[in-house]
């Protein structure tokens, strides 16, 4: 088994390969996760209202985009359903990554009260633990509302689709999960330095969805740099959309960036892992 304890904050890991460490998370995170998904639909009344609300709070984001284009014809240059495309593959990925990992966003409670101290001790990886600890299967309601105005965006925008376009697709949303996923685990990192950072890391993780949401043309190139190369969000949608919708690639990348967002994916996840591992050895508990 590939545990992992520590004590007095130091990380000691099992012998078993990284591959068996790999299994042993998945495992962990299904049971937790399976534990709380259970408790949830005990009050199914309760799960159904709740998801219902959330669609209705994250449809408010799309409804001030409604409200702009009772105004305008385009905003930066697109037009509304180009919008809700832009808006659909942000959402969606971002929903992903949040129903799966969003509960590492509390660590930093855990930090502060001494709780985390009691998962170090389990025969289990920290990461996976911290990410199903309190799975909110409400957020549900966030991806329902992300299909519906992707939905509309692929019927009502004027594209001609190719193979490789459609292809595309599945791949930005994996993709883009995978970047938003990695955001995550590196906020939570930060918290084991701050112990109070929360507010930062939805920052980059609520307000980077946001950012995404709307196009690069109405944003200052500054930012399209921060974006593009320090914290490189625009390959969840921005880059890979140029291609599907034939828009001028964000500060003049070549037309290959548009298939580069698994492997921007895979390096975020790996400097996202080294961030937690080397978050979790500096762990001294509370002292107290």
């Amino acid at each position: 088994m590939a545990d992992t304890v520590g004590t007095g904050g130091k990380v000691v890991e099992g012998e078993a390969g990284r591959g068996g460490r790999v299994l042993e998370g998945l495992r962990a995170y299904r049971l937790i996760a399976g534990m709380w998904i259970r408790s949830t639909l005990a009050y199914r009344l309760s799960f159904v209202m709740t998801a219902l609300g959330g669609i209705v709070v994250t449809g408010l984001d799309f409804v001030a985009i409604l409200l702009m284009f009772s105004r305008v014809d385009v905003l930066g240059g697109y037009t509304l359903p180009e919008i809700a495309f832009l808006y659909g593959l942000a959402a969606l990925s971002f929903g992903f990554a949040d129903l799966a990992i969003g509960s590492t966003g509390r660590l930093g409670q855990r930090v502060r009260d001494g709780t985390l101290d009691t998962l170090l001790v389990r025969p289990a990886p920290v990461l996976a633990q911290v990410a199903a600890d309190r799975f909110a299967l409400r957020r549900v309601g966030r991806i329902t509302q992300a299909v519906l105005v992707l939905g509309y965006a692929l019927a009502a925008m004027d594209v001609e689709w190719t193979p490789l376009k459609v292809l595309l697709l599945p791949v930005m949303l994996a993709s883009g999960a995978g970047i938003f996923c990695a955001v995550f685990v590196a906020g939570a990192a930060f918290q084991f330095v701050t112990q109070d950072a929360s507010e930062a890391q939805a920052a980059f993780t609520y307000g980077g969805q946001t950012l995404l949401q709307y196009p690069p043309t109405v944003f200052g190139k500054d930012l399209v740099r921060g974006v593009t190369f320090v914290m490189p969000l625009a390959f969840v949608n921005w880059v890979p959309a140029a291609y599907v919708l034939g828009r001028p690639y964000p500060l003049g990348l070549p037309e290959w960036a548009a298939f580069t967002p698994p492997l921007v994916a895979v390096a975020c996840c790996a400097l996202a892992g080294l961030a937690w591992r080397a978050g979790l050895r500096s762990y001294r508990s509370t002292g107290s």
